[in-house]
């Protein structure tokens, strides 16, 4: 509770008890009150109880001992990527991605005033990526924090005209700020999507379309990743994302991470699993969900 701004401990503490009182409508999220995830956990789930979790460790965590039933992460962003070390964390967290979220994102520059005075907005860095020509523009230093609704708490503990916060909207009137500029991005599709993570997988019944998220490892030789790919070709299954990253400081064994369109059971995907686990170290699947909005 401490590591949160003073005028946030007590909307923390009293959202953190009304979980207690009933986790199993409890949704973790990463952040403060009034905090973009905050927010897509109302949306996506209008009847859970939100439970703010300093740092993405502790979302997991609070699943992880059942304090809630379920998280709701970002994962990637349409302006500035995939959001850092969600990639580590979600295979080793044991949780299962059981859905997904879009939020469309607008930030407020918020503080005690006025803007031509502001000389610095304190943020999270995904938030700063993606508002970085308008800070630019007007001649604002980033200073990166947590969380964006963190941060506003931050600055209406601070009382400084020279510092303000790039947060939602909202959070102005949880932390007692002023809304100095309103309806912030870089472009007009900034969107963020979210994966809900789950102590066990639910069943993928009923209408599509369906996703399936899974990480693999290539093995350490020539056309490795063509080869590994070449199943989803063959048996007609689309691939909507993938990305690379390194673990352990090898440089040498690629991991990837990718999206997939279909579902265990269908006999497509299932041959192109099986192509795949030929030619890879290892796979993993990490969650088949409904999509939230469909691809292509």
């Amino acid at each position: 509770m401490d590591q949160y701004a003073v005028p946030a401990q007590p909307i923390v503490a009293a959202m953190t008890r009304a979980a207690a009182a009933e986790p199993g409508r409890t949704v973790a999220f990463q952040g403060a009150p009034g905090a973009n995830s905050h927010v897509a956990a109302v949306q996506a789930f209008p009847d859970g109880l939100p439970l703010p979790c300093f740092d993405f460790a502790d979302a997991i965590e609070a699943v992880k001992s059942r304090a809630a039933d379920c998280a709701i992460i970002p994962i990637e962003n349409s302006l500035h990527g995939r959001v850092a070390d969600m990639h580590f964390l979600l295979p080793e967290s044991g949780l299962v991605i059981t859905g997904e979220h879009f939020l469309g994102i607008r930030h407020a520059l918020l503080g005690v005033g006025p803007r031509e005075g502001v000389r610095q907005a304190m943020s999270h860095p995904q938030a700063l990526g993606q508002c970085r020509h308008w800070m630019r523009a007007h001649d604002i230093q980033p200073v990166a924090y947590p969380d964006t609704a963190g941060a506003a708490a931050v600055v209406a503990e601070l009382g400084d005209p020279a510092v303000a916060a790039l947060a939602p909207a909202a959070a102005a009137a949880i932390y007692g700020l002023e809304v100095l500029a309103d309806d912030i991005a870089d472009a007009d599709h900034n969107t963020t999507r979210f994966v809900t993570l789950a102590r066990g997988g639910r069943p993928a019944v009923g209408e599509g379309p369906w996703m399936t998220t899974l990480i693999f490892e290539v093995k350490n030789v020539p056309a490795a990743l063509y080869k590994a790919m070449g199943g989803f070709a063959t048996n007609g299954v689309n691939m909507t994302k993938l990305e690379s990253y390194q673990r352990g400081g090898s440089f040498a064994a690629t991991e990837f991470y990718a999206d997939v369109d279909g579902r265990p059971g269908e006999a497509g995907f299932d041959r192109a699993i099986e192509e795949l686990g030929f030619h890879a170290k290892w796979v993993r699947l990490l969650g088949t969900y409904r999509q939230a909005r469909a691809r292509g």
